[in-house]
């Protein structure tokens, strides 16, 4: 049975999250720990990309990380950001991360209410006079570019951080039965730290088809995946559980000794009715020697006794 969930990000900042709800509704341990870590880029570096921050008039936030970096950047850059700059954000949780460091105005912050950036871009097509800069990691895809062109909208991608593997210690302990994955560079520091990982009855859930197609190309089962009904990451854990009580692995042995037992069962059955058929009955024909001597009563006829006198 599931008992200890590994979660690779970081832990909440509120402990009103749902994960801590399922924790104590199915007694298992959560433990948020990052398989991958985000390093800054240093200003000397950012330089090298040739990109001017003030030559753009929209920003594209994809991560509170990205929001983290670009505001570090400027600061260490000495650039004051203006207030004209709108920004436009994959979801709402990422949107309202911004008033760390801006005063947050409808009118200058949009956000996908999906949470994809496919349905962002509508949204920034309506602003499509706007110049749209996008920060991001060193461990990036084509995906947002490509969808930018087909758009038709002027824009620029900045590597502006680095995603890097986090490492496990060597002493640290690696006794989970399931991990939950939010990214193709989590299952890659999974396959680093761990060269001869064996799944076994280790459940892995992941997010985002290329986190899963990551996963596959790397020999693992995805068990787990978002849904239009369990849309979160707590939901599809709870359902999991409650579908799951016992291992993968644990309920295969199960399935496989159930299924032998009740082929040798249905065997020792099958020998027992044929050992037992039922034998015609045979007629007992009684012993005369075991059977009790009936006496014998002689008797004499007239006609005997008349012979015997005429011998006299």
């Amino acid at each position: 049975m599931i008992t200890k969930i590994l979660v690779s990000q970081p832990k909440p900042q509120t402990e009103k999250s749902p994960y801590y709800d399922v924790a104590k509704k199915y007694g298992v341990e959560i433990v948020f720990r990052p398989f991958i870590k985000v390093e800054p880029m240093t200003a000397k570096d950012f330089k090298k990309q040739k990109v001017t921050i003030l030559d753009y008039t929209a920003v594209i936030f994809t991560s509170r990380h990205a929001i983290d970096h670009f505001f570090n950047l400027c600061k260490e850059l000495r650039v004051s950001v203006p207030d004209t700059m709108k920004y436009f954000c994959k979801s709402e949780q990422i949107a309202l991360y911004i008033q760390k460091y801006v005063q947050y105005r409808k009118r200058k912050v949009f956000f996908s209410t999906s949470g994809k950036i496919e349905d962002l871009v509508p949204i920034m097509i309506k602003h499509k006079s706007e110049r749209y800069l996008a920060p991001q990691s060193s461990a990036h895809n084509n995906d947002m570019k490509n969808m930018l062109d087909a758009a038709g909208l002027y824009h620029t991608e900045a590597t502006m951080y680095y995603t890097v593997s986090n490492d496990f210690e060597k002493d640290e302990p690696f006794d989970y039965n399931m991990l939950v994955f939010f990214s193709p560079e989590g299952i890659n520091s999974l396959m680093k730290n761990f060269p001869k990982f064996k799944q076994k009855d280790i459940a892995i859930a992941c997010l985002g088809q290329k986190t899963i197609e990551a996963a596959k190309n790397a020999g693992l089962r995805v068990d787990m995946v978002p849904t239009a009904e369990l849309r979160s990451v707590p939901a599809i854990i709870e359902d999991y559980i409650k579908k799951h009580p016992i291992g993968l692995e644990n309920k295969t042995k199960t399935k496989t000794t159930t299924k032998k037992t009740a082929t040798a069962t249905k065997k020792t059955t099958s020998k027992t009715k044929v050992g037992t058929k039922s034998k015609p009955k045979l007629e007992t024909k009684q012993n005369p020697k075991s059977s009790p001597k009936q006496p014998v009563h002689k008797t004499t006829s007239p006609k005997a006794k008349t012979e015997k006198k005429v011998v006299k």
